[in-house]
């Protein structure tokens, strides 16, 4: 595989770059000139959508950046040397300088697994990376990864079967490294050796109950759950992943001495509980964060291109900011809107399509589309993100089911391209019009009706109520229906009710553009959100809540509890200052341009709100980040 992908003019023995970013730059130039990707600002972005999942950069000096993306014409791998080392994240915290840069097209094969199984075999080679690292030419380099080394003396496998069992946490580079430092050994010592990897792809050459019986031992080198019940009874050691790329004879030679592994019926089926419950939760987690990656650039592009206009173009009216009609930004705005409204199907289709792959695209953007549309089923507004995120999850797992039944021959090419986008699209759309859109209709009819009856009662427990729908759902129903309440209030003469809510808008958007400054020190959030935390904090000065959603959808346990209790700070601040505002907008923009009672008072307000948002959302996701790492040195 390796030789199909590589040649010398996507070798580079001296990179100029002096950080990680420019490294990714550098190397996606070599992949662009040579025509193996089309568009390297969007294999950028999805080099960076897979290194928020897991740092790609180990030991040794080593680093692997990959990923899957339709922006890759043809397969390719190139190959750089940084000779001063770049400080890329490695687990053993030392420098890297020899980087590998996997491109494989979206909805291919898996070359980039394939590619790195083929690479551990060369990075495991005694003195291999010494040498690569003193190669003077790219041809020399290339000759020295081409090479096939003499076969050692062979050592007959007739001692028996030995069985390994490989996983990293991010299921790829140490899960292959270890898997091939394994078998190498065993075949050193004479036995044979069958290794279960269990990677990004998934689990792949698990022994059968047969295989397993006539075992001579097992070694479990794995950094996260698998399922131990069926090695009961035989010899068996357990270590982190990182063990028999470091001694596999010796790991090997442990594992033959090694005493029964013994589990009790309880432990069993606890232990095979925890690995699904494991694996469904990292699952779920790549699910999410596939159409959060791509969403974020729809959520930046529209949401800065409405900020934009509505800053410079804008004016307050009684329908809230508008451009005067015939100016430029009313077309600027245009754009702004088409990408907003487009984000919420995007974040649906992309969660489909990571559970279904193709055949789930189509179905996952309409399903996102009737999701984030209250017009199919009767309510004022739409469902959201969180109803995107339902409709991504259900409609993915329906579109996979109907895929991988079985067809006659004739009608198995049909299945995705015909079959499975349309029943899935009824599937989702029969669902959101006939059960779950009736149920939204009627929770938003008692939202209003539930604020109206609180509107001359307690100024502290309604700016709760607002503030907290106006934080929960950024622009879905229930942020939607405190909106048209206030709105609605305006037209009364009771002005106070838009001010908390003009002042509760921008808490979301300002308070996580915060947050990711505040714990950028803390290390608990992503490049990407970092990046789009810039953009939020744009749309939040002109009242765009929706510029919070890549944080709530990625993270929702820790994002929205934040800006909920952040939106109800600022509404009760609001209420309890008496600050009104005459028109149906929101934000800083809003203060400043005259449209509130008491301008500098309503920005304290916003501010106090948003900083309430990200000391929230730091502490809930560093508290997580604890969680997680301790369960993850246990399970170690």
């Amino acid at each position: 595989m390796i030789n199909t992908l590589i040649n010398e003019s996507l070798i580079c023995l001296d990179l100029k770059a002096t950080t990680k970013e420019d490294v990714f730059v550098e190397m996606i130039e070599l992949l662009h000139a040579q025509g193996r990707v089309c568009d390297k600002t969007q294999f950028l972005a999805d080099i960076h959508a897979r290194e928020a999942l897991g740092n790609t950069g180990f030991e040794d000096g080593v680093a692997l950046p990959h990923a899957k993306s339709a922006a890759v014409s043809n397969p390719a791998v190139a190959i750089g040397i940084s000779r001063n080392g770049i400080e890329y994240g490695a687990e053993d915290g030392q420098p890297s300088t020899l980087f590998f840069m996997i491109a494989s097209p979206d909805g291919g094969a898996n070359h980039h697994i394939e590619v790195l199984a083929e690479l551990s075999s060369k990075l495991i080679e005694d003195g291999f990376i010494e040498q690569f690292m003193q190669a003077t030419s790219a041809s020399d380099a290339l000759a020295l990864l081409m090479e096939k080394k003499a076969d050692e003396q062979a050592v007959e496998a007739n001692k028996g079967l030995l069985i390994g069992v490989t996983g990293c946490p991010a299921g790829i580079a140490h899960t292959y490294l270890a898997a091939e430092a394994l078998e190498k050994g065993a075949a050193a010592m004479g036995y044979e050796m069958k290794v279960e990897t269990n990677g990004s792809i998934g689990v792949k050459n698990s022994p059968t109950a047969e295989e397993i019986a006539r075992a001579e031992a097992i070694i479990v080198s794995c950094d996260k759950q698998v399922d131990m019940a069926r090695f009961a009874g035989k010899r068996l050691i357990k270590t982190g992943v990182k063990a028999p790329i470091k001694d596999a004879k010796g790991l090997i030679a442990q594992a033959l001495d090694a005493p029964a592994y013994a589990a009790s019926s309880d432990e069993a089926a606890s232990e095979s509980t925890e690995s699904k419950s494991a694996q469904a939760r990292s699952d779920l987690y790549r699910y999410l964060m596939n159409g959060v990656s791509h969403m974020i650039p729809f959520v930046v592009t529209g949401g800065l291109l409405i900020a934009l206009a509505l800053a410079i173009g804008g004016q307050p009216s009684e329908a809230g900011m508008a451009i005067p009609p015939g100016s430029l930004w009313n077309k600027v705005l245009d754009v702004g809107v088409v990408a907003f409204t487009l984000m919420i199907p995007i974040l649906s289709g992309y969660i489909a399509y990571a559970i279904a792959d193709r055949p789930g695209l189509a179905p996952g953007l309409i399903g996102g589309w009737i999701a984030n549309n209250g017009s199919f089923y009767g309510a004022d507004a739409g469902t959201g993100f969180i109803g995107a995120i339902v409709a991504g999850l259900l409609v993915g797992y329906f579109v996979k089911w109907i895929a991988t039944r079985n067809y006659h021959k004739f009608i198995q090419p049909l299945v995705p391209i015909m079959i499975a986008p349309i029943t899935g699209s009824l599937f989702i759309a029969g669902l959101f019009i006939f059960v779950i859109g009736a149920p939204i209709a009627g929770l938003m009819e008692g939202l209003n009706t539930m604020l109206t009856n609180m509107s001359t009662g307690n100024v502290i427990l309604l700016g709760i109520v607002l503030g907290g729908m106006a934080g929960f759902d950024m622009g879905g129903p229930f942020n939607k229906v405190a909106f048209l309440f206030s709105v609605g209030m305006i037209a009364s003469g009771q002005t106070q009710f838009m001010g908390a809510m003009a002042c509760a808008i921008p808490v979301a958007p300002l308070g996580m553009s915060l947050a990711t400054v505040i714990g950028r020190k803390f290390n608990i959030f992503e490049e990407s959100e970092i990046e789009a935390g810039k953009a939020s904090g744009a749309m939040g000065l002109v009242g765009i809540s929706e510029g919070a959603i890549p944080f709530a959808a990625q993270d929702p346990m820790s994002v929205i509890p934040a800006n909920v209790i952040g939106s109800m700070v600022a509404a009760v601040m609001a209420f309890s200052f008496g600050i009104t505002n005459s028109v149906a907008h929101g934000g800083p923009v809003v203060a400043l341009l005259g449209a509130m009672n008491k301008p500098v008072l309503a920005l304290a307000c916003m501010a106090a709100g948003a900083i309430v948002t990200a000391l929230v959302a730091v502490s809930l996701k560093k508290m997580r980040q604890s969680k997680v790492a301790a369960s993850e040195t246990a399970a170690a």
